[in-house]
Formats: C-alpha cells, sequence, structure tokens
C-alpha cells in the first residue's frame, strides 16, 4: 500500500510554492498525498518565522497532527526550522527537522518513517542555501503561484528573512518562462510572481544579470496565460518601465502590493527602509496617474521601536491622504538576533493593539471606498472554486473581490460580468453582463 503524505503550510505565497514542490518530490517517490485529516504517515510542515505567533502556530498543528495520526512521522521545513531547529527539536513528537538547504532533499533525508525518540537536525548554516531551488503551485488553486526569485540582501532592523533563507538569487529568465508555459500546458489561467524580494530578480552566484523587468517583458509573451499578477515589490524596486509595461499589459494585471511599513521617515530610517515616504508616494501617483483603476495594496508595521504616538499618527494621515485600496496591517514583534530587537523606546502592548485596530477600520475603509469606484463596472472575474454559505468567489483583474451563487461550471472560468453593489460582508455582488444585454 502506498505511503500517505500530508501537508501544512505557514506563511507567504512563496512558502505555498515551495510547499506545492517538495509534494511532488514525494509524488515521485512513491507517495500519495491526502489531507491533513486523513490519518497520513507522514506530516510535513513547512514554518514561517515572521512574527512571534507563527512559532506558536507550528508547535499547535504539530500537535494537532498527532492527534489525528499519532504514529505519524512529522518533519518541519521553512523558516522557523532554519532559525531555530533545536528548540522545534524539543517540540514532543516532532521526528525531523530540515533546513533551508536541505528541504528539497527531504524525501532523501526520510528514509525510514519509524518515529524518533530525539528530532534529528539537518541544518547547515544560511549561507549554504545558495543555489536557486524552482517552485510553484499546481493542482490546488485556480492560480498558481511560481517562484522565480529566493533570499534577500537587505537589512531590515526588524526582519528575520535574510537569516532564514539566504542571500538574494534567482531563477533565470528561460527557466522561469519554461515553467509559464507549463502551468498554462495545465489549465491554470493567472500566476502570482512571487520572491522574497521579487523586485531583486536577476542575481546568479552572487552576481547581477538580469532585471525584474527583463523577466516581466518575457512571461508578457507567453501564450495560454490570461492574467500575472505581481505579488509584492519593495518601493525602490518599482521603476517607472515596469508601471508603464502593466499598463499596456494585456496579462499583467493593474494590482501592485507595495510595502510601506511606516509613512514616518524617522521610522524607515530605524527600520533601514531603503526610500523615504516622498518617493513611497510618487509610486502611487504614478500607478494613478497611468491605471485609474489599479489596485494598491500596503504592508504597514505598528508599534516598532522608538513609534511614538506622534509617528503613528504621521503614519496614520499619511495612509489617509495616499489613493490605496487597503493594508496588510502587522503588529511588530520582537524577533532574535535583529537589530530591532536591542532598540529603545518600546511600544507597550496595548498601543500596538489600538493602533492595529486603528489601520485595520482605516482598511475597512478603503477596501470598501476603492470598490465603490468599480460599481456599475462591466469586468472579467476570474471564479475559483470556494464555497461559503452556498456562495462562491472570484477576482476582476484589478483584485476586486466578487460574490455569486455557487455554480460548478464557473469555477476557473473567466466571466464577464457587471459590479452591482456591494454586500453586508464586504464583498462585491454582481450581475452576468449578457442578462444586463438582455433587459
Amino acid at each position: 500500500m502506498d505511503k500517505k503524505v500530508a501537508f501544512y503550510t505557514l506563511g507567504c505565497k512563496l512558502n505555498y510554492s515551495e510547499t506545492s514542490s517538495i509534494g511532488r518530490l514525494f509524488n515521485n517517490a512513491g507517495f500519495s498525498t491526502v489531507d491533513f485529516t486523513d490519518t497520513p504517515d507522514v506530516f510535513v510542515i513547512n514554518t514561517c518565522s515572521v512574527t512571534e505567533n507563527a512559532d506558536k502556530k507550528c508547535k499547535k498543528v504539530v500537535k494537532e497532527a498527532l492527534k489525528i495520526s499519532p504514529n505519524a512521522y512529522v518533519t518541519i521545513v521553512g523558516c522557523y526550522a532554519q532559525l531555530k531547529p533545536k528548540e522545534i527539536a524539543e517540540i514532543p513528537g516532532v521526528d525531523m527537522v530540515l533546513g533551508a538547504a536541505e528541504k528539497f532533499q527531504i524525501v532523501d533525508y526520510i528514509t525510514d518513517l519509524t518515529k524518533n525518540p530525539k528530532a534529528l537536525v539537518y541544518n547547515q548554516p544560511v549561507t549554504e542555501a545558495n543555489q536557486f531551488v524552482s517552485a510553484w503551485s499546481i493542482g490546488d488553486r485556480t492560480r498558481t503561484f511560481l517562484k522565480v526569485q529566493d533570499g534577500c540582501d537587505y537589512s531590515c532592523t526588524f526582519c528575520t528573512i535574510p537569516l532564514a533563507r539566504g542571500a538574494s538569487r534567482s531563477d533565470t529568465i528561460e527557466n522561469a518562462v519554461k515553467q509559464a508555459e507549463e502551468i498554462a500546458a495545465s489549465g491554470v489561467k493567472e500566476i502570482v510572481l512571487t520572491g522574497v524580494n521579487l523586485g531583486d530578480f536577476g542575481i546568479r552566484d552572487g552576481k547581477r544579470e538580469d532585471k525584474f523587468f527583463d523577466l516581466v517583458k518575457a512571461l508578457d509573451k507567453v501564450e495560454g496565460i490570461d492574467r500575472i499578477r505581481i505579488s509584492s515589490i519593495e518601493p525602490n524596486l518599482l521603476t517607472d518601465e515596469i508601471i508603464e509595461f502593466v499598463a499596456t499589459s494585456k496579462r499583467f494585471v493593474p494590482h501592485f502590493h507595495i510595502p510601506l511599513q511606516s509613512g514616518s521617515d524617522k521610522i524607515l530610517g530605524l527600520m533601514r527602509r531603503r526610500y523615504k515616504r516622498e518617493l513611497y508616494a510618487n509610486r502611487v501617483a504614478k500607478i494613478k496617474q497611468l491605471m485609474p483603476d489599479c489596485c494598491i495594496g500596503v504592508d504597514v508595521i505598528v508599534g516598532f521601536p522608538g513609534e511614538t504616538r506622534e509617528d503613528f499618527i504621521d503614519t496614520y494621515n499619511f495612509l489617509n491622504d495616499l489613493n490605496v485600496s487597503y493594508l496588510h496591517v502587522f503588529t511588530y514583534s520582537e524577533r532574535e538576533n535583529t537589530p530591532a530587537s536591542e532598540m529603545k523606546g518600546t511600544v507597550p502592548g496595548s498601543a500596538r493593539a489600538e493602533r492595529s485596530k486603528m489601520l485595520h477600520i482605516l482598511s475597512d475603509k478603503k477596501r470598501r471606498a476603492f470598490y465603490e469606484t468599480q460599481l456599475g463596472r462591466t469586468d472579467e472575474v476570474l471564479f475559483e472554486g470556494d464555497i461559503k454559505d452556498g456562495f462562491m468567489h472570484g477576482f476582476t483583474r484589478n483584485y476586486v473581490k466578487v460574490k455569486t451563487k455557487y455554480d460548478p461550471v464557473l469555477v476557473n472560468e473567466l466571466k464577464t460580468v457587471h459590479l452591482t453593489q456591494i454586500s453586508p460582508d464586504g464583498d462585491v455582488e454582481i450581475t452576468e453582463s449578457e442578462e444586463i444585454l438582455a433587459h
């Protein structure tokens, strides 16, 4: 009988693409992939370590896994596994921990599924994670996350990612295009480009060989893919030529996610970000000038050391005035071995929570205001296979989330619809454009 493996992914889109690729390694070795609750022989938990909460989630997932299948072999990979392998090895029931340089050889390491009294740890220094390993998610969504870049050479004071993933390195344009063609052949309609520092694409063996813009132009020519979405790009790497190209592209969609982290130049300096807020505002203005209906998402951190009430209000007002569509709000949490963890001016937890709540409310207002500008328009929606309370969802090219009654025929289909009104849960309700024309 085939051995069964189940996966659980914590964290970013990059992790999801890598989990899918690790899954294919298991399938090629004769394992069948099953749901988490289907008593697998092996659990693989792909971890994140961006926040303290992600660490706690890993421990909880291990505990739940062993309730489902007490004799299963539990392997932990991902950023948390690279940063704190000894800590993970102490979690009851964990059998193996693989670092960043080892995770894509996981099948070679799992030679015996006998539970270990003490977890085996294979974890080289992150400097050994210097090879780019391709990854993409397939078969689990209407869209695929395609990894084209890994690692980061930036030194933001709050971030552990360079410690967990190593130096910036990239795929070749030729291989990225080949993978995009394979994804197109599988019937997937949308590709989301992912990386740790996506705009830094082009570094191989420590040398810059290409630019992200070169990749964008090459992928735009791939036949069979309807949409290509850029997952997240640093404001200092989002050039005029990229914005201008996306504005006229048939495949790259009008949606940018641009990390800000703070609207205070003082805090940006403490974070060692590579721009000031004026540059960020200029990027947003350029996008909106060329693509008035473009969706713009923003990452922002509250409660960074040294952030006074005045600094936060400065950020709030900056965001309030900015023509953006939604916020991803992160509450700062201290991470070991980062300069920020030793900075003065610690913000009390209650103040962090209050600031987070204020920005979440602002995000809701921003999203609703953006959606209201889209009502009355006819647009093309890519529908997904989810069902919730009898409804299914999909997204327009510019990332407006719509809902309609579930229809299996619509799954993974592009449909032209009319955006009519905002539902009580905040999604946009639609009618099919054919019905509009018929009336």
